[in-house]
């Protein structure tokens, strides 16, 4: 929906799932889009470098988030918010956060 804002269909894909999730690095997007990792990788190092996003290594594995010091990020933020409500429902409920841990044997839900 935002490709030609952006410039690329990743760059959306990177925006929208670290918008939905809050973090996030580039094998679980790339495993979450069926698509290649190289090319989101690069665009995870474009939008770091732009400082809309920022990393941290958490044991090898580098994760990314929105800078908070982006002087932007609210208008970024809205604009993903205001393009996801055009999304189909199935869409944006995949996007929602999944589980990584297993429950406890007998834990209520």
């Amino acid at each position: 929906m935002l490709e030609s804002l952006f410039g690329s269909i990743n760059k959306e894909r990177v925006l929208f799932f670290i918008h939905a999730r809050s973090q996030g690095h580039a094998r679980e997007m790339a495993r979450f889009y069926a698509c290649a990792l190289t090319p989101l990788q690069r665009q995870l190092e474009i939008l770091e470098r732009g400082g809309i996003l920022v990393s941290s290594l958490v044991g090898r594995t580098r994760l990314y988030t929105f800078n908070p010091r982006y002087p932007l990020l609210a208008e970024v933020t809205a604009l993903i918010e205001k393009a996801l409500t055009f999304y189909p429902e199935d869409e944006r409920m995949r996007l929602q956060m999944e589980r990584t841990r297993l429950r406890r044997a007998g834990k209520p839900l």
